[in-house]
């Protein structure tokens, strides 16, 4: 997950240059497999463009994303990144009151700083009115929405609302993009960090209706997106065998993992449909995270998050022996 706290500092900030490498980041949410083989050539294909501007608004990315989530390309907005994005919007809505479901990611807090807090796990109780920001499936414990429940509060109401989806390529969730026809002053953000992997490109999109994203479109500065990281989106979001292949390790990956967490003692984990866990534990989440770090694994701390009761962590799912090297050190520090 893309946030303006610890996760977005770099293992090279707590290790000397030499060893930074070694360090295993489970505070950053992405695909354990990295990104499509396709990716490295289509950058080194594309350095010979960066002498020239990209598109003020990159038709050809948003034609192909059109087609990937059938929607028309007019519907689209694309961003330097989600955070880039929610920044953008907080701006663009600064006349409306805005809501937050929680827990939520943590730049929703910085880019609404006034926001209403209300409980993610009930849309009959969110506002119908002002700007409501809810994420499917949830960015920190990894829990999706009852689509129905989600549906019908939203067909219910008119006020703004935004709905993250930056973990849905994970999982096999309803999108939101289906009830815009249907749902006036409804926006739904996606990311190409996670799933996609390309975090350091920066690239995101909101999409809503025509007409909405051309008010939006009126207001923006122009080249969000540059030639390189365009060139690694196009082809990211071609290679289809990738996605397969990465949605199957992740589903393997977090059956073993939530086998293993359950075993463990004095912790609870949540079993989400994203690729990361949200461990709820006795006590003593501080004292954890750093007896990791000095073992060279990293690992968020959400105590005190909104909408996390007590002390827990949030790690991300990566390959089998690395999963197992976090289980092993976790077993270790619990069991002694």
């Amino acid at each position: 997950m893309e946030d303006v706290t610890e996760a977005a500092v770099h293992p090279s900030s707590y290790y000397d240059a030499a060893d930074w490498r070694e360090v295993l980041d489970l505070r950053l949410d992405i695909n354990p497999l990295g990104p499509s083989p396709a990716v490295r050539p289509a950058i080194k294909r594309a350095i010979d463009w960066i002498i020239h501007y990209p598109e003020r608004t990159p038709q050809i990315l948003r034609r192909r994303l059109a087609n990937l989530w059938n929607v028309r390309p007019e519907q689209i907005l694309l961003g330097n990144g989600t955070t880039e994005l929610i920044y953008f919007l907080a701006r663009a809505w600064l006349r409306e009151a805005s809501v937050i479901a929680v827990p939520a990611r943590g730049e929703y807090f910085h880019a609404h700083r006034h926001a209403e807090r209300v409980d993610w796990r009930n849309p009959e109780q969110w506002p119908d009115k002002g700007l409501l920001i809810v994420s499917n499936p949830n960015a920190v414990c990894g829990l999706p929405l009852p689509f129905d429940r989600f549906r019908n509060s939203l067909l219910a109401t008119n006020n703004p609302v935004l709905v993250d989806e930056s973990f849905i390529e994970f999982t096999d969730l309803p999108s939101a993009m289906t009830l815009l026809e249907q749902r006036p002053n409804l926006f739904v953000l996606r990311s190409m960090s996670n799933f996609y992997a390309l975090p350091g490109l920066r690239i995101g999109a909101l999409i809503g209706r025509a007409g909405a994203i051309d008010s939006l479109l009126e207001q923006r500065e122009p080249w969000q997106v540059n030639v390189v990281a365009e060139a690694a989106a196009l082809v990211a979001i071609e290679d289809r065998e990738h996605a397969e292949r990465s949605k199957q390790v992740v589903a393997e990956e977090r059956q073993w993992m939530w086998s293993e967490l359950r075993s463990l003692p004095s912790i609870s984990p949540i079993r989400g449909e994203a690729n990361f866990f949200l461990i709820h534990l006795a006590g003593g989440a501080a004292d954890l995270c750093e007896w990791l770090r000095q073992r060279k694994v990293l690992v968020d701390n959400r105590s005190g998050s909104p909408g996390v009761d007590g002390e827990a962590i949030r790690l991300a799912i990566r390959t089998r022996p690395e999963n197992a090297r976090v289980i092993a050190l976790l077993r270790e520090y619990i069991c002694g």
